[in-house]
């Protein structure tokens, strides 16, 4: 699988890493190598010399597009570039894995993955932090109906990233760049991918907004407006075997004391299981007896695609990353059988849909039904 990147900061960087690491992966189907990359910032494409792999950098997309070299394409932009160019690669003959939000908004999403149906590509969108072991137990204990009927879903992703005033504006910080939906597109995604996958899709949202800081220093001696919103709590209703059940998602930029924290909680009348990336190696589970008691389990590096790392060493991003990319190659393959893949196209637009209605529970002050 021969893999191009539009787009090499951070999350670029990153796939590099991961394509760079493949081989710990044991009796992976697929090969991936990363042959070609495009971005406007020469920094970052010298920055990719030092992979033996890549022969081809380029400041022109459609470059990189027209290689006979690159089967699928990895686009990491801010999100008011993805429709364009997520068209240009599918309009290109080229499988894609998106970045989220899959849009800027739900037109968008809803265009992209019409796009996407049109053309035939394998089409997949990122979300890493179901790949991560504690995640994969609590799924695996979900579908098994071990947690009796359901009482409770919660799903959050908290930064506290934004938490200093004196931080500059970036782009994720300004509407026509992130979208009006800000945070939810930002971190959303992470928190709707296990849920829906699960079929737990939100029937009706309420919907608390926050936008804290209205204005950051634009890095020029200024201040410059702030205008998406910084933290959404999204209180919404799922039906369940025919049971209404809450599912509480959270989505926030301004978290005290968090750095990068996913959590899955999942309670039922029979038991239950939560996991947090702030403890990358402890799963809790509780299950109904004459004591309440929740048991502590201690997580080693078990992943759904096997690695040659020793099962006693904890999980972290960088293995989750290489995950999700092991699941889009096995998929992209027909090899990925029953295991967890990556957010489809449909669940991406479902969860523009989801915070589409968040915007007009806010905006209105009432709880929104989705169809």
């Amino acid at each position: 699988m021969r893999v191009g990147i539009i787009g090499g900061g951070l999350m670029g960087r990153e796939a590099a890493s991961a394509f760079g690491r493949w081989f710990v992966l044991q009796d992976m189907p697929v090969r991936a190598e990363l042959t070609a990359v495009c971005d406007l910032a020469e920094p970052l494409l010298d920055w990719f010399a030092r992979v033996p792999t890549v022969r081809l950098r380029t400041r022109n997309h459609h470059e990189l597009l027209a290689s006979p070299e690159v089967d699928v394409v990895y686009v990491a932009v801010p999100h008011h570039l993805h429709e364009a160019l997520y068209l240009d690669v599918l309009n290109a003959g080229k499988d894609l894995l998106a970045e989220k939000p899959f849009g800027i908004d739900l037109a968008a999403a809803r265009r992209i993955a019409q796009a996407a149906t049109q053309s035939g590509r394998f089409v997949r969108c990122s979300s890493e932090f179901p790949f991560m072991p504690g995640t994969q137990r609590v799924i695996h204990a979900a579908q098994s109906g071990a947690f009796g009927r359901l009482l409770e879903i919660r799903c959050g992703f908290h930064h506290a990233s934004d938490m200093d005033p004196a931080k500059p504006i970036n782009w994720k910080r300004q509407a026509r760049f992130c979208g009006e939906i800000g945070v939810m597109g930002d971190l959303g995604m992470h928190t709707v991918h296990v849920p829906l996958r699960l079929g737990w899709k939100p029937r009706r949202v309420y919907a608390q907004l926050q936008k804290i800081y209205t204005q950051r220093p634009d890095g020029r001696g200024g201040m410059a407006a702030c205008d998406t919103w910084d933290n959404a709590m999204l209180h919404t209703d799922v039906l369940v075997e025919g049971h209404e059940v809450p599912m509480r998602l959270e989505q926030k930029r301004l978290a005290p004391g968090e750095t990068n924290s996913w959590y899955l909680e999942v309670l039922g009348t029979e038991g239950g299981a939560k996991f947090s990336t702030k403890e990358p190696k402890t799963l809790w589970t509780f299950a109904r007896s004459s004591e309440q008691c929740w048991q502590r389990t201690d997580l080693g590096h078990q992943m759904a695609f096997p690695t040659i790392t020793g099962g006693i060493f904890e999980a972290g991003f960088p293995d989750c990353f290489l995950q999700m990319w092991a699941a889009y190659a096995a998929e992209w393959a027909g090899t990925l059988g029953a295991r967890f893949g990556c957010a489809t196209p449909q669940e991406a637009v479902a969860s523009h849909e989801l915070f589409e209605a968040a915007l007009r529970s806010h905006s209105e002050k009432r709880a929104i039904e989705l169809s």
